[in-house]
């Protein structure tokens, strides 16, 4: 059985508002970090301007992908947006319930297809859940079947290819931008799993192939970039 080691640490944090041992992140360009738990629970004051932008441009019924402990769900919530909150580990989920998010899906994205939005919003480079750049196109043809006539997908990115310099080590074969990570907490490792991260010219260039319209609204000092993206067909913010 897999432990969902994420959850756990959620948990802890949700129960008394900190952790006594760190959960760390092991990656496949070498490093261990330790994962800043608490971003999972921020107030809106520690909201960065990235993700506000994301936010004030949700429109309609949003569906919050990979919504962690709710942060942005309950944000939109007391907005007054109709918001379903989307997270495949069971233990998230019953974080956010207690915290008071109203509509929890446990779910995973790609199987998921009960209903249609008007806003898809994956933060936190949320579209990471594709692993790779084919499963990137993936995402984009499950979202088509996902949004309204005049629905939109809003996500951050990042162009990681810094990380190769920094840690000196060699470009992998496949795309720089899809990585292999594997939590760690209270001495136990969970499910090793892919997460992309996708650079500006990569992604423009897959969804115009897929027949999206791009928009890259803003770029923080952190190759981290925000965009929001239509299935071509509503020339109403063609470029």
């Amino acid at each position: 059985m897999n432990r969902d080691v994420y959850g756990e640490a959620l948990y802890d944090y949700h129960a008394v508002g900190k952790l006594n041992e760190p959960l760390l992140l092991h990656s496949s360009y070498g490093d261990i970090e330790e994962m800043p738990i608490e971003v999972f629970f921020r107030e809106e004051e520690d909201i960065p301007e990235l993700e506000f932008i994301a936010l004030s441009l949700c429109d309609g019924k949003v569906l919050d992908v990979g919504a962690g402990a709710g942060v942005h769900a309950l944000y939109l919530q007391e907005k007054g947006f109709e918001v379903d909150a989307m997270e495949i580990s069971e233990t998230a989920c019953k974080i956010m319930e207690k915290r008071g998010v109203n509509h929890v899906i446990h779910a995973d994205f790609f199987q998921f297809s009960d209903k249609k939005y008007d806003t898809l919003l994956f933060l936190m480079n949320g579209i990471g859940i594709a692993e790779t750049l084919d499963g990137f196109r993936n995402l984009l043809k499950h979202s088509k079947k996902l949004l309204t006539d005049k629905g939109q997908l809003i996500f951050d990115s990042s162009d990681i290819s810094y990380l190769y310099e920094e840690y000196r080590i060699a470009r992998p074969e496949h795309y720089f931008g899809e990585i292999n990570f594997q939590y760690e907490y209270k001495g136990n490792l969970g499910q090793p799993f892919k997460w992309l991260y996708i650079d500006q010219q990569t992604l423009i260039k897959i969804a115009h192939e897929e027949n999206w319209v791009v928009q890259v609204l803003f770029e923080d000092d952190n190759d981290q970039y925000l965009v929001r993206m239509e299935p071509r067909g509503d020339v109403s913010i063609e470029m």
